[in-house]
C-alpha cells in the first residue's frame, strides 16, 4: 500500500500518476544530459544520462505492475534490477575507453548540466517519496531516485574539480563511481525481488 493514506484504487492512480511523471522527467533529462554529456566530452555526464534512461524504462515497467499481484511486482522489479545492472557495466566501459583514448571534459557545461539534473532528480524524489512504502516496484523507483541525487552532486563535484585541476580525471572517477551506484542499485533491486516471489510463492501454497 502506498503512503498517501489512501483507498488501494486511489492509490494506485496516484502511483501510476507518479510515475508517468518520473517517465517523463527522466526521459527528457536523458536526451538532455547524454546531448550535452557528448559536446562537453564528460563522462560523468554520459554516465548520468545512461542512468537516467535506466530509470525512465524502470518507471514505464512500475507503471504497468501497478495494481498486480506481487509475483508480477517482483518480475517488473527484476527486469528493472537487470538493466540498471547492464547499463552500469556499459558505463564503465565507457570509462576505460576515455581512460585509454583520453577526454577535454568542459567543466562549465559539467556544472550547469549536473546542476540541471539534480532540481530534475531532487523533483523525482519528492515526487516518489510518498509511495516509498508501496510495493516492490515503487521501493525500486525510491532506490533509483535517490541513487540519481547522489550522482548529480558527483557530477557537479568532478565539474568544479576539473574546472581547479584543469585535469580529466575527476570526470572519469565520478563516471566511474557512478557506475558503480547504478551496478549496486541493481543489485539491492534483485535482492529485493527475489525476495517478494519467495514470500509470494509461500502466500500461494499456504
Amino acid at each position: 500500500m502506498s503512503g498517501c493514506g489512501c483507498g488501494s484504487d486511489q492509490a494506485e492512480r496516484l502511483e501510476r500518476k507518479t510515475l508517468l511523471a518520473l517517465l517523463a522527467i527522466n526521459a527528457v533529462m536523458f536526451f538532455i544530459e547524454l546531448a550535452l554529456g557528448i559536446f562537453a566530452q564528460s563522462t560523468g555526464l554520459i554516465a548520468d544520462s545512461l542512468d537516467m534512461f535506466a530509470d525512465a524504462a524502470v518507471y514505464g515497467i512500475s507503471y504497468f505492475a501497478v495494481g498486480t499481484a506481487m509475483k508480477k511486482q517482483a518480475d517488473a522489479a527484476r527486469i528493472s534490477g537487470y538493466l540498471q545492472v547492464l547499463l552500469g557495466i556499459a558505463v564503465m566501459v565507457e570509462v576505460l575507453r576515455r581512460s585509454y583514448f583520453g577526454s577535454e571534459p568542459e567543466s562549465t557545461l559539467i556544472m550547469i548540466v549536473g546542476g540541471i539534473a539534480l532540481a530534475a532528480n531532487l523533483t523525482c524524489l519528492a515526487l516518489i517519496s510518498k509511495h516509498r512504502d508501496g510495493g516492490v516496484h515503487m521501493r525500486a523507483s525510491w532506490i533509483f531516485s535517490t541513487n540519481d541525487v547522489i550522482a548529480n552532486l558527483g557530477v557537479i563535484i568532478a565539474g568544479i574539480l576539473v574546472s581547479i585541476t584543469g585535469n580529466h580525471i575527476p570526470d572519469l572517477v565520478i563516471g566511474g563511481v557512478i557506475s558503480l551506484i547504478v551496478i549496486r542499485g541493481g543489485v539491492q533491486i534483485l535482492r529485493e525481488a527475489r525476495q517478494t516471489a519467495t514470500k509470494a510463492n509461500s502466500t500461494r501454497e499456504s
